[in-house]
């Protein structure tokens, strides 16, 4: 694709988001955010009984960016695992959206996956107590490229 193609598909998540809304009962309720420009993000997931994601949702408000990256990210987890997505490389997305369109932006792309990756590795820990990750995430890490 070219750069006009990408901020093309980044438009079309943006006025028409993919998986937008609220899920009742989610196995999974997260946010995540950056602190740094206020864009925020809710993850609302539901898996199976193999522990696949079965259904995904999210809300939020940002910008364009962060909430094409939400839309584009609960597209492409839909099926995996928690750590299928845990292991999911940011390139992924990136190149998804067009690197050289989100490389200035790159905390706001990623938003959406950082906060899924966060829910992958507390949930594992939460149900082994016999609980659902129903709680915000602090999110520690951030993408960093050199």
């Amino acid at each position: 694709m070219d750069r006009a193609a990408h901020i093309e598909l980044i438009l079309d998540h943006f006025h028409h988001p993919r998986n937008y809304g609220t899920l009742d009962d989610p196995d999974i309720l997260v946010n995540g955010g950056n602190p740094g420009c206020g864009d925020v993000v809710t993850m609302y997931i539901r898996l199976d009984e193999h522990q696949r994601v079965a259904d995904i949702k999210f809300e939020g408000k940002g910008c364009t960016v962060s909430m094409a990256g939400a839309s584009m990210i609960t597209e492409l987890v839909r099926g995996m695992t928690l750590p299928e997505i845990e292991a999911l490389s940011y390139d992924v997305l990136i190149d998804q959206m067009g690197e050289d369109v989100v490389k200035s932006r790159l905390r706001c792309a990623t938003l959406g996956i950082d906060t899924l990756k966060g829910a992958a590795r507390e949930y594992p820990t939460r149900q082994a107590l016999g609980q659902k990750l129903i709680q915000p995430i602090v999110l520690a890490h951030t993408l960093r490229l050199e």
